[in-house]
């Protein structure tokens, strides 16, 4: 195990006695996690929405919203300061040393960015969770590129941070990131088709009207 350590060491050189490498690492698995424990015990109790915010589903997603964006803003900062903290180390030759990483930049926050525009606050942000559901799939781009743009999107981005700062750490903090996203799906993506499927046999039955959707952007 040692031996494996000092191999993966000399290919992606990184300090382990950094705090800041762990709390970055922390922040990132927080994020998804906790958010989703809020937005299934909000569907299955709507905690928020009966007992903060009086009864307006909107509201409480928009809470939620703030608290996601803040975080989220935290967790990519204490992943900068981890990067600093961390050995440095050349992983791509002049001029792509600058190039690469400002594509993965822009490509990322063009499918973050699409996705947001695409599905609306609400969509973005577990509102499906509140019962503020879509009227139907959105499939314009990027989800006609990808099944999962805001993920992959974002962890373009942290493999931009980690090549221009020129920190192999970042790369292997970057796996982690794909490897957080994909778990975080896996409980997701099942859970929220339940809750599309759940409407859709309502409506079958002439039950619907009871969940608040909304119009496709």
């Amino acid at each position: 195990m040692d031996s494996l350590l000092s191999q993966l060491q000399r290919v992606f050189p990184f300090d382990a006695s950094q705090q800041s490498l762990w709390i970055s690492i922390a922040s990132i698995a927080f994020n998804p996690t906790a958010w989703n424990i809020v937005a299934r015990n909000e569907h299955r109790n709507r905690t928020l929405t009966r007992k903060v915010f009086g009864g307006n589903a909107r509201i409480g997603c928009y809470f939620l919203t703030v608290m996601i964006f803040s975080f989220g803003m935290l967790r990519d900062s204490l992943y900068t300061r981890a990067l600093l903290d961390q050995p440095k180390k050349a992983l791509l030759p002049q001029p792509w040393d600058t190039i690469v990483p400002t594509a993965l930049a822009i490509i990322g926050q063009i499918f973050v960015l699409s996705s947001t525009w695409q599905l609306g606050i609400t969509g973005t942000f577990l509102g499906d969770y509140f019962g503020i559901l879509m009227d139907s799939k959105v499939e314009g781009f990027p989800f006609n590129v990808l099944r999962d743009p805001m993920y992959v999107g974002s962890t373009m981005c942290f493999a931009a941070g980690a090549l221009w700062y020129e920190r192999p750490a970042g790369l292997l903090i970057t796996l982690y990131v794909y490897i957080v996203y994909a778990i975080a799906l896996r409980f997701e993506g099942p859970f929220t088709d339940m809750i599309y499927s759940t409407r859709e046999k309502s409506r079958a039955e002439g039950k619907g009207g009871k969940v608040e959707t909304k119009k496709e952007l």
